[in-house]
């Protein structure tokens, strides 16, 4: 089959080895991991021509169908009888043996109770409440959860329950798979633990903080080593109550906009206007964009001056102009006042820019933490966004609207019962308080451009967001033991006499082998993004004999384009949904997300479409990373292995950006760096051999580096000798201050005058040695050194060439999304611990302080 078959080829069966992952609608086999061609190289959206109009192709194609395939809705529902039909992509990926699955049953079946990473379930609680979703992590937007009366508790089977919620917390099951594996590593953690605190080490393996940096660095971090270990106490995680008492400060509010100096004015037609302040600070949004692209935006411009001059009727120009054509409107010398006002803070010095940065610090920093059930724990955007334009993603219809300043008045604040009500920055009182133990947020208000609702919660680091982020990736470990009867189960309903069960089949089939969202409907007034669920006719069309190629716009309005090959029953149901269709009608025109999602809740109690993405991103990544053999490979090596890994699960997951404007001026900049590299070791090898002509006969020294050619090498040495003496000059004006500080008196100019001749001195001599294999040595230094010098620098060249590799080839995939929410941090964790890996190399400082619990797996952990 040739590379466009895409990745659901015949030999991709459901429980077969070499699986692969559909990455830009091509087959990946194992060759092509170490290969990648120049189209998977490009973004997406490059790989296609231009998105001109999405009405969709008619097919080439003849196919008769038997009346046995056509659904009847009134038709009882065909019994799901046959077995998992060959299915590649993430299913093969993510796939596990049925003899492994019966092995997991029995021994999720030795007891009757779960403590599951410390989460368990006490008797006799509530049932559970809604719970609000946190802003960073969800798909969609949540409402605020109210609390509900406490219904009557009753049995439930495990797996078959109907009720589905998808803001409802996960709450361990009885029969948890996971159990046995927490067992083992509470056996190993240390006896020696006080009221779930304890203190951590003062710096990591290699960390060379501290260094230097005086007592009030180590002061700073001796602060933060008190860590509340959340996973280790009998935390409330029932899902009912979060806390018992609650006490913060609010939010902080932007400060009141500063009217520009009166020279100050934007033009209209050619002559200047009085602005009142109220209009003069919406002018000035607009006005710090006009280099943007978001000035050239017809819809940005045309909403941003409809908002303006609704504004201006309430505050008109104080000289009365009239401003009513936009094309009139001249804001250059605002834009030119605001650019001078930015130069002027860079150019302040360090010290001035410590001192502005400390006075904020301490401003803010009673806002920064909270008091949760005693506990002082950190809390996360504690700032209330300022008025501005809305600039929204991709192509949002409601871009350049205005953004209203929030005030008390607008903000609801939740807090414990008896905790003082605290005080706004601003002149104003709140909207309401609330005393709500069953969420998690601090504070809300509705932001007026899309009425979505806005969350103040505690830092990712948090105890609260630990517990939701591991709830979470359990609860997609333990999807692991029902998906081989989950898929079985809707490959016998694609055969579904009743439409909206053979629809919903399909659209399962979809979001587990492509990894794509559910999806919701959206309104006329929201970006025109779509899942799963909400497909349209044109965004699918059928290439004979076997393809369907996807092409829409998904979150955050990245387009998503893929030509996969599948399997003939989805190609024909395909064409029999679309059949008496126009182009703008829905695909699974009986199926939506909630239906969808309750149906999967009945086959797995907490299942939803988004547990199915993320347990197909984790497995996948698991898979990937399992089959590297990194025996006697470099760190570096290591890393190349593991950012493909995440490049590969990324790409699955349609976790695109656009590649950085940058990003061509930093590989220059890499490439001058490895060349540099290369040009210190053929001088090294010149004076090597200057010293004993032997060396010359030895392999690993004879390589000179051939991509140096002596037009490069002048200009480079040119370069290094305007360093040297650029670092000569400093130096010597340093020492001279630290003279007169000293009341001593300043060396003469002609000691740099010296100090600059010896260096040209040098680089004449360098100049002299171009194009010869041999060189004097520089210093005293014996041959065995030189040889070591050379070994080193060897594979610092080579470590530095698999970093650029690795730059070039992430410059269109965002890691740092699967990396956030859809893979498990234990994987990382545990992959560092076999390999050696520190962990600060994969984990930025932010992820290691979110995922504090997912540190202390060890090697035997896996997903």
């Amino acid at each position: 089959m040739s590379s466009e078959s895409g990745p659901l080829s015949e030999d991709d069966s459901m429980t077969g080895n070499g699986a692969r992952i559909a990455i830009n609608g091509h087959a990946n086999d194992p060759s092509s991991h170490s290969s990648m061609s120049e189209d998977e190289d490009m973004p997406l959206s490059q790989t296609v021509p231009p998105r001109r109009n999405l009405k969709r192709r008619k097919s080439n194609y003849v196919e008769s169908s038997d009346e046995d395939e056509i659904p009847l809705a009134s038709s009882p529902a065909k019994q799901s009888t046959s077995a998992a039909v060959p299915m590649p992509g993430a299913a093969a990926a993510t796939t596990i043996s049925s003899s492994k699955l019966l092995k997991l049953k029995r021994l999720s079946t030795k007891k009757e109770e779960s403590d599951d990473d410390c989460l368990k379930k006490p008797p006799k609680r509530k049932p559970a409440r809604k719970r609000v979703k946190k802003e960073e992590s969800s798909d969609e937007d949540v409402p605020i959860a109210a609390p509900k009366p406490s219904a009557r508790k009753r049995k439930v089977k495990p797996e078959s329950d109907a009720e589905s919620d998808e803001d409802k917390p996960i709450v361990t099951s009885k029969k948890a798979p996971a159990k046995k594996a927490k067992q083992e590593e509470d056996a190993k953690q240390p006896p020696s633990k006080l009221n779930g605190k304890v203190k951590t080490k003062e710096k990591n393996d290699g960390d060379e903080e501290g260094k230097g940096k005086g007592k009030k660095k180590k002061n700073k971090e001796e602060e933060q080593e008190e860590v509340y270990r959340w996973w280790d106490a009998d935390a409330n995680s029932d899902g009912t109550i979060k806390w018992q008492t609650l006490e913060h400060h609010g939010v902080i509010f932007p400060p009141p906009y500063e009217p520009l100096p009166s020279h100050v004015k934007m033009k209209y037609n050619g002559r200047e206007v009085s602005l009142p302040q109220e209009s003069e600070e919406v002018a000035g949004f607009y006005a710090a964009l006009i280099e943007s692209d978001h000035a050239k935006d017809a819809v940005f411009n045309k909403n941003f001056f409809n908002d303006w001059k609704d504004v201006l009727k309430k505050h008109p120009p104080l000289d009365g102009t009239k401003i009513a054509t936009f094309a009139k409107c001249d804001f250059r010398p605002m834009f030119d006042y605001f650019e001078t006002e930015k130069a002027k803070k860079k150019s302040l010095s360090a010290a001035e820019k410590k001192e502005l940065k400390k006075a904020k610090d301490e401003m803010e920093l009673k806002y920064t933490t909270c008091l949760l059930d005693g506990r002082k724990e950190k809390v996360g955007n504690f700032r209330v966004e300022p008025p501005g334009l809305f600039r929204g993603r991709g192509e949002h219809p409601k871009k350049g609207s205005l953004k209203f300043r929030v005030r008390p008045e607008d903000i609801t604040l939740n807090i414990g019962k008896d905790a003082p009500i605290p005080v706004p920055n601003m002149p104003g009182k709140w909207k309401s308080i609330q005393n709500d133990n069953t969420v998690t947020w601090l504070a809300t208000w509705t932001e007026n451009i899309n009425q979505s609702h806005k969350y103040v919660f505690l830092a990712a680091g948090s105890s609260l967001k630990g517990q939701s982020d591991m709830m979470k990736f359990e609860k997609a470990r333990e999807l692991k033991n029902h998906v081989d009867r989950i898929r079985a189960n809707y490959s016998g309903d694609l055969r579904s006499k009743v439409m909206a069960e053979r629809q919903r089949a399909t659209a399962m089939y979809f979001i587990d082998k492509l990894a794509l969202r559910a999806g919701n409907e959206k309104g006329e007034d929201e970006a025109d993004t779509v899942g799963c669920c909400s497909l349209r006719c044109e965004h699918v069309t059928l290439e004979h004999p076997n393809f369907i190629i996807f092409d829409f716009l998904g979150k955050d309005s990245i387009r998503y384009y893929n030509r996969v090959a599948v399997e003939p029953q989805i190609f024909k149901n395909v064409r029999i949904f679309k059949e008496n269709k126009e182009d703008d009608d829905s695909l699974f025109d009986r199926v939506t997300t909630a239906s969808l999602n309750k149906h999967l809740n009945s086959e797995m109690k907490g299942l939803t479409a988004k547990v199915f993405r993320t347990y197909n991103a984790s497995a996948t990544f698991q898979r990937l990373l399992d089959e590297n053999d990194l025996e006697g490979t470099t760190l570096q090596e290591k890393l190349n292995a593991y950012n493909k890994a995440n490049r590969l699960v990324a790409i699955l997951c349609n976790h695109q950006r656009s590649v950085p404007k940058t990003h061509d001026q930093s590989m220059e900049k890499m490439r001058q760096k490895y060349k540099g590299l290369k040009y210190d070791r053929m001088k090294l090898r010149h004076g090597l051999f200057g010293m004993d002509s032997k060396y010359k006969k030895i392999d690993k020294y004879r390589e000179d580096e051939s991509d140096l050619d002596e037009d490069w090498i002048v200009e480079y040495e040119e370069q290094l000798k305007s360093k040297e003496i650029e670092k000569a000059e400093k130096k010597f004006a340093k020492e001279n201050e630290k003279l007169m500080e000293d009341n001593i008196k300043p060396q003469l100019e002609s000691v740099l005058e010296t100090r600059i001749l010896q260096i040209e001195e040098d680089f004449k001599r360098l100049a002299k040695e171009r194009g010869k294999h041999a060189a004097a040595s520089k210093g005293n230094k014996t041959t065995e050194k030189i040889m070591e010098s050379i070994d080193k620098l060897t594979e610092r060249i080579k470590s530095f060439k698999l970093q650029m590799v690795d730059r070039d080839e992430g410059k269109e995939v965002a890691l740092g999304t699967s990396k956030i929410n859809y893979l498990d941090p234990r994987i990382t964790a545990s992959w560092c611990k076999i390999h050696d890996v520190p962990i600060e190399r994969l984990f930025s400082k932010t992820l290691q302080v979110k995922f504090p619990w997912a540190m202390e797996v060890d090697t035997e952990w896996k997903f």
